[in-house]
């Protein structure tokens, strides 16, 4: 991604639709900091912070749909529109973590108990 091009567009779905993409195979990355990934995530999610998306970006599976996911959708949409500019099939989970839990989506932390969003 060094030398990427701008940002690209990229789709946006809600948290129903984001949760029937990953259970179809869809890769979940939860960019936020590693505050906010211990309190609470999505059972499926992969942590990278998007600070670190760069750098790292080769963890990102290249052949996967890439549904990225933060607290509230614009961090999130700056890492799917990066991704999207570097090739891969990324799409924003608009209303991020908030919309997920707000949607009654399971919130777990480390070892499977019940999390929260912060």
């Amino acid at each position: 991604m060094t030398n990427a091009p701008e940002p690209a567009s990229f789709e946006e779905v809600g948290p129903e639709e984001a949760a029937k993409l990953i259970e179809q195979g869809a890769y979940l990355l939860d960019v936020r900091e590693p505050d906010e990934w211990a309190a609470g995530r999505a059972p499926a999610a992969h942590h990278l912070p998007l600070g670190e998306l760069e750098a790292r970006h080769s963890e990102v599976p290249a052949d996967a749909v890439i549904v990225c996911v933060c607290r509230g959708g614009g961090r999130s949409g700056r890492a799917a529109g990066a991704l999207t500019g570097a090739g891969h099939k990324a799409i924003n989970l608009a209303g991020g973590m908030r919309a997920w839990e707000a949607a009654k989506l399971p919130v777990v932390i480390d070892g499977g108990g019940a999390g929260s969003v912060i």
